[in-house]
């Protein structure tokens, strides 16, 4: 049967000096871009109005939203509620207009002319306008903020127990790339900042951890396999082991992924692009930033390994004492 990469021998650690580069050169523009531009939030976490609305059969998101373009509302979130025939629009007339009931009254004016002239007044009953609160854009903020701090600090607990803190803190410093690189890849493309795009960076950071964990349980067991191996050998054997599962889970994802981003229409746009670049992060990480990584640790804190040996570093290379 034919395998992928079957017994793989490729030299990943001789190339992390490349691979931290190329993260670099990638990292750095986009990051630049977010500290003087900043990110372009959605009305969830600015503020504007929400307007509910049930249209007649026929009518969907895509209709209402080519309605919308040529108007003040171009660029309104627009999604179903519920049944296919609900429809939830947040929409904002001018980004530095404080939010107020005078301007959730006009947005919802304009929505119902441009509605009307498009569909006809007996296609659509509108059935609330509310203001979303920039405060409860703040809370929102804030959350997202703890919920990131949180699952950085559930991944390396959980891994510190399993393994020792060396390996968690070289996934944990691994899963604060692929954050990175996907803040840089949302900056440089200007993608816009919803919940939506949020659960991706949530999911992104649960799918880099699993495919380094992985890597990580074939580190353990071939430290138990190969007692008189070098750590900067056992990590390249393990990485070159896991190859094939990391290639292949990372492919089928992929392929879900590019399903959503070019099928499922512009809602999920933002998760879908999201998510397609954080699988390539994601892999790329797994393979060439959390095992380097735990090298330089362990260079640099040396400590007892899973078989009861002190890893010491000689000439520039950790072996086994």
């Amino acid at each position: 049967m034919f395998r992928l990469f079957d017994d793989a021998k490729y030299d990943v650690l001789a190339v992390w000096r490349i691979a931290a580069i190329a993260a670099v050169v990638f990292m750095l523009p986009g990051l630049s871009l977010l500290l003087f531009r900043g990110l372009n939030t959605s009305i969830e976490f600015t503020g504007g109005t929400l307007i509910q609305l049930s249209a007649s059969e026929g009518i969907e998101t895509a209709d209402i939203r080519s309605a919308l373009a040529p108007t003040e509302l171009d660029g309104a979130e627009i999604q179903t509620f519920g049944a296919p025939d609900e429809f939830v629009v947040r929409a904002r007339l001018d980004s530095d207009e404080e939010v107020s009931e005078a301007t959730t009254q006009r947005t919802g004016v304009v929505l119902d002319s441009v509605l009307t002239a498009v569909f006809g007044a007996d296609s659509y009953e509108i059935q609330r306008t509310e203001a979303i609160s920039p405060k409860v854009g703040g809370e929102l903020r804030t959350r997202v903020q703890q919920a990131l701090f949180l699952a950085f600090g559930a991944i390396f607990v959980v891994i510190w127990f399993r393994y020792e803190w060396r390996f968690g803190l070289a996934a944990v410093a691994a899963t604060v790339h692929d954050i990175l690189t996907t803040l840089a890849f949302i900056s440089l493309v200007n993608l816009e900042v919803s919940l939506v795009v949020v659960a991706g960076l949530l999911t992104i950071i649960g799918y880099s951890l699993n495919d380094t964990i992985v890597t990580f349980d074939r580190v353990r067991e071939n430290l138990k396999k190969y007692k008189r191996k070098s750590i900067y050998e056992i990590l390249n054997r393990s990485i070159n082991e896991t190859l094939p599962r990391t290639v292949l889970t990372s492919g089928t994802t992929l392929a879900a992924t590019l399903a959503l981003l070019f099928l499922a229409g512009q809602s999920i746009s933002g998760f879908a692009a999201v998510m397609t670049f954080g699988v390539l992060t994601g892999t790329f990480s797994s393979i060439f930033i959390a095992s380097p990584i735990l090298l330089a640790i362990e260079r640099r804190w040396p400590g007892e390994d899973v078989r009861g040996a002190k890893t010491i570093s000689q000439a520039g290379a950790t072996v086994v004492r």
